[in-house]
């Protein structure tokens, strides 16, 4: 399958061809690696009247009656897969997955709804999974597929805070500067299905099967699929959000007064309060997997892995600077590897956005950005920033891929890219270069991938 619809514009008789070819066919072969469909075919199975899923089995009784239910970028394949294993066998099910997925499903019931901001059409999807759910027999199993993406897939407010009110605070958090983990801590506390919520009424006996897709660094069940599983956030680690951020008189009033009040019946569920349920937790892809497979695909392709980290937070600029950095000095003597190389870094970095910029861009263009603008006249090596679900913070676009003349080519198209940078409006510059890489929904969802080829 091929991710990246631009190729030939990011290849074709461009300033290193070569490099630019190799760097895209090991990103296809990442994409391919952390394809969570092709995990899921290879765990379940089902066996006449027995559901193998992993290491444990589940006697299929004429009573029994399977469910699955999802929400996530993620989401989609996993269900599919299910789907070709289990058909018929599936009695209901649900699942939300982000707008412009091309997919169909048989048997189980295809959402979609608005990421990275939700809108009604994430109430819809949400209204469907709860009412299946409402349907949970005790001895029934619930197969669910929820993977990053599903804070803004499956939304039910708490009473008092509007879904406008809700999507106000999603772009202010996904702007502050706040890593995943601090920015959910909020959005859990905003949620009638977050932390757990979502399967607190399920009967005793229900067996729960988690298929989930981690983009979260460190792999936490609580982080990555929260409506299904216990939490250990607490309406304390918002408000401390909140001050940390200094985001007390930035959120709308219904949000800032319900975080403030810390009411105890809408905080998130303990692992006491979930355990009338028989829960299996599968981690299909952990977050640095697309790392593991970018370590496979540069050997394949002839280049000496380097893995800086998988685990990269903070600026994604300062990240892209300290890229180059390290190809200076692989140029200069030859350390810390030898080349060819592949230099690999994994994570979820952010950009801070002060109040009033509203420029275009996202994490792993700006991260491109960043690096091209070190690199200008370098020869002899690439560097790619790509978001594995295929949408790079609140655009369109997958990330960049950029040389020693990015800024030239940005600059000869009426552009002016270190003021793009500036501002962080940095899709305008990586359009102007022909550098902004195009993919639409990836159909995964673990960590970003950060590449550098050095010849």
């Amino acid at each position: 399958m091929k991710y990246i619809k631009n190729q030939d514009e990011l290849i074709t008789a461009r300033p290193e061809e070569k490099l630019r070819r190799d760097i895209i066919d090991i990103a296809e072969n990442v994409l391919d690696y952390v394809n969570p469909g092709l995990i899921t075919r290879k765990i379940v199975q089902l066996n006449d009247n027995q559901l193998i899923i992993q290491n444990k089995s589940y006697q299929l009784t004429p009573d029994t009656r399977i469910f699955v239910i999802g929400a996530g970028k993620a989401t989609f394949p996993v269900a599919k897969a299910l789907e070709d294993i289990l058909g018929k066998k599936i009695y209901k099910g649900a699942v939300i997955c982000k707008k412009g997925e091309k997919g169909t499903l048989n048997y189980i019931s295809l959402y979609e709804g608005n990421h990275p901001v939700p809108d009604d059409s994430s109430l819809k999807g949400a209204q469907a999974v709860t009412t299946i759910l409402r349907e949970v027999r005790s001895g029934d199993i619930v197969i669910a597929c929820i993977s990053g993406g599903s804070s803004s897939l499956l939304v039910s407010p708490v009473p008092g805070v509007s879904l406008d009110d809700k999507a106000a605070t999603s772009k202010i958090l996904l702007t502050c500067g706040a890593n995943i983990i601090e920015i959910n801590s909020v959005r859990k506390h905003l949620s009638l299905l977050k932390g757990g919520k979502l399967i607190q009424a399920l009967p005793p006996g229900t067996h729960l099967i988690n298929l989930t897709v981690s983009d979260v660094i460190g792999d936490a069940l609580d982080y990555i699929t929260d409506p299904s599983v216990p939490d250990t956030s607490t309406f304390a680690d918002a408000q401390r959000t909140l001050d940390k951020y200094q985001l007390w008189d930035r959120l709308p009033h219904s949000v800032v007064e319900h975080i403030r009040k810390a009411d105890p019946q809408f905080e998130t569920m303990r692992e006491d309060d979930l355990s009338h349920i028989d829960r299996q937790d599968i981690v299909l892809l952990p977050a640095d997997a697309a790392c593991q497979g970018a370590i496979l695909a540069a050997k394949q392709a002839g280049y000496t892995p380097l893995l800086l980290s998988n685990c990269f937070e903070g600026e994604s600029s300062a990240l892209g600077r300290n890229f180059v950095a390290i190809a200076k000095q692989i140029l200069q003597d030859g350390h810390p590897v030898s080349r060819p190389c592949c230099v690999i870094g994994g994570g979820e970095t952010t950009v801070l956005i002060s109040s009033g910029f509203k420029g275009e861009g996202g994490p792993n263009q700006e991260f491109a950005l960043s690096a091209a603008a070190d690199m200008q006249g370098m020869k002899g090596l690439v560097v790619l920033g790509l978001d594995t679900d295929g949408t790079d913070g609140p655009t369109p676009y997958a990330g960049g891929l950029v040389d020693g003349y990015t800024f030239e080519r940005a600059s000869s198209n009426q552009c002016k890219p270190m003021d793009c940078l500036k501002n962080h409006d940095v899709s305008q510059a990586l359009i102007a270069a022909k550098d902004i890489v195009v993919s639409g929904n990836t159909g995964t969802n673990v960590n970003d991938l950060k590449l550098m080829l050095i010849q």
